[in-house]
């Protein structure tokens, strides 16, 4: 009876011990990431695709649920009430309109600068010809998109403010529609859609982003997944950087991939919206925010924003 008294003690300090040791590997087996992705996120396409990222992720007991939206606005509002945890790229001006609606954000992520991925595309045969000759016409944006501000970049410098234009807030799909069917003088276009559309309908370029606006893209995280996961951030950057000098350094193969990801896009047109994206992934330090900081004041100035942003009251992942 002794002996077992002193040997019930320790078994139990065992399996004590033993629960311990395993809890770490339970919760990292539980864990599920759940991330936001649009049509426009190339790098994400390519490795959910390729199925990769489930690979390198799986090895670390971590599941993966994917979430496709129409454009950004709707990926970081899902974002910020807790429906996923990461969101792929997203355009520059799409964290700005969330900070204002009280997001709280984590930076993980950003693609370096993109100008010339953006556009305001014309009929061929408009009568439009210069920026100034925006005043008082109808043009298709998606609200709060990069094109958003290329289109505000562009009206402040032909000295034409925001209530000048008569703006359609679309959807990519719905803004090409309208322009398609001449219910819109000029639409604000970013890739894949601008080089579909240069190439399939009779469009002239009225403005790129060169001189107007950066267009740069950031992956973001929720604060919370990003405190309790920071591994997983880790794993999905490196292989987000990895995948950028695979698409660059193969660019044919990886718009046969992406071309009927794209709506059944001719590889060639894939490859042109591509040559366009810099898909250079660095990690986000706070001088890199300055552009943001310039967006959120020039919305703000136009009263499109509820109220003024810092652009520097965000968690930058390092």
């Amino acid at each position: 009876m002794s002996l077992q008294l002193k040997r019930r003690p320790l078994l139990a300090l065992g399996l004590a011990l033993g629960i311990f040791t395993a809890l770490p590997w339970t919760a990292q087996a539980d864990t599920q990431v759940r991330i936001g992705y649009q049509k426009s996120s190339t790098l994400i396409s390519l490795l959910k695709t390729q199925g990769s990222l489930e690979q390198v992720l799986g090895k670390q007991g971590i599941r993966i649920s994917w979430h496709e939206f129409p454009n950004g606005q709707p990926l970081l509002e899902a974002l910020n009430v807790g429906n996923i945890d990461v969101s792929a790229d997203v355009a520059d001006t799409v964290p700005v309109f969330a900070q204002a609606a009280g997001a709280r954000l984590t930076y993980f992520a950003e693609e370096t600068a993109s100008p010339t991925a953006q556009a305001i595309l014309v009929h061929e045969h408009s009568a439009l010809r210069d920026l100034s000759d925006l005043k008082g016409k109808k043009v298709a944006v998606t609200k709060a998109a990069g094109s958003h501000y290329l289109l505000l970049a562009a009206l402040t410098k032909a000295g034409l403010s925001f209530s000048d234009i008569q703006p359609a807030y679309l959807t990519p799909a719905d803004g090409r529609a309208a322009f398609e069917n001449g219910k819109v003088d000029a639409w604000v276009a970013w890739e894949p859609f601008l080089s579909s559309a240069q190439q399939q309908l009779d469009t002239r370029t009225l403005a790129d982003g060169q001189g107007l606006a950066d267009y740069k893209r950031y992956y973001l995280a929720s604060s919370t997944f990003a405190a309790q996961h920071p591994q997983v951030l880790e794993t999905l950057f490196e292989e987000l950087v990895r995948t950028g000098q695979w698409l660059r350094q193969n660019p044919q193969e990886a718009a046969s991939i992406l071309g009927p990801l794209w709506g059944n896009l001719d590889p060639a047109i894939v490859e042109k919206a591509n040559a366009r994206r810099s898909y250079d992934v660095r990690k986000v330090n706070a001088q890199s925010l300055g552009e943001q900081q310039k967006i959120a004041d020039a919305f703000f100035k136009e009263k499109l924003l509820p109220g003024k942003v810092d652009a520097q009251d965000v968690t930058i992942w390092n």
